[in-house]
């Protein structure tokens, strides 16, 4: 028996749930303003995951190799549930695009591999029952905490004025970069202990190694 239901909010967007479990949070769903919100904000994470890493520009022949590449491989057609959620559609298409992608890349298939492990770490962030997520303020999205401190910031951001870019920051108490990102989902390169202060500022393009604005979001970890 699940002793918090408010807990089975990524498990289930993540379609992880055995079915007692996805019947037991589905009623409490029906009830909880809570767990429909986060739901709504791992929704929009998933929308995001596919676009948030920019990767490295394919080589001209790509299209051509991957087509043959698909075609090569036998049909393997899996029934879906009617109502699988957003979030596993998404992850699952991820998946599919950057392993069909990876094929016969050579160096260009090892930064590939790059941009797919933090998309990966994202979703065992967000999939993780355990993690611990808090709203931000100043733009919609949340910081999503994993117990060993592994972060994700999931946010809806307008497109940084041309030569600009959002970076952000973990302040805990000494502010360290965590990284430079499009203003979508982002996995934070340190960790986040609980009590630091994560900040996102906008800063010329190649980012800073401190900050030089206000911050246009701050969550409290």
């Amino acid at each position: 028996m699940v002793d918090d239901l408010h807990t089975l909010s990524a498990p289930y967007a993540l379609d992880a749930l055995t079915a007692e479990e996805r019947a037991l949070f589905e009623e409490h769903l029906s009830t909880c303003e809570r767990c429909r919100a986060e739901l709504a904000g791992l929704a929009d994470a998933a929308s995001s995951l596919a676009f948030a890493v920019e990767g490295p520009e394919p080589p001209a022949e790509l299209r051509g190799r991957i087509l043959a590449a698909a075609r090569s491989e036998p049909s393997n057609v899996v029934p879906l549930r009617p109502r699988r959620p957003v979030f596993a559609l998404a992850a699952a298409s991820l998946a599919a695009v950057a392993a069909a992608a990876a094929v016969g890349l050579g160096v260009w298939a090892g930064t590939l591999h790059h941009s797919l492990s933090r998309e990966q770490a994202a979703v065992r962030v967000l999939g993780n029952p355990s993690s611990r997520h808090i709203a931000v303020s100043g733009a919609k999205g949340e910081l999503v905490v994993a117990p060993s401190g592994q972060a994700v910031l999931a946010l809806r951001l307008p497109a940084a004025p041309k030569g600009k870019t959002y970076e952000a920051w973990v302040a805990s108490p000494q502010v360290h970069r965590a990284g430079e990102f499009a203003g979508g989902t982002t996995v934070l390169p340190v960790r986040v202990p609980r009590g630091a202060r994560v900040m996102v500022t906008v800063e010329r393009a190649g980012g800073v190694d401190a900050p030089t604005s206000h911050p246009v979001l701050v969550a409290q970890a």
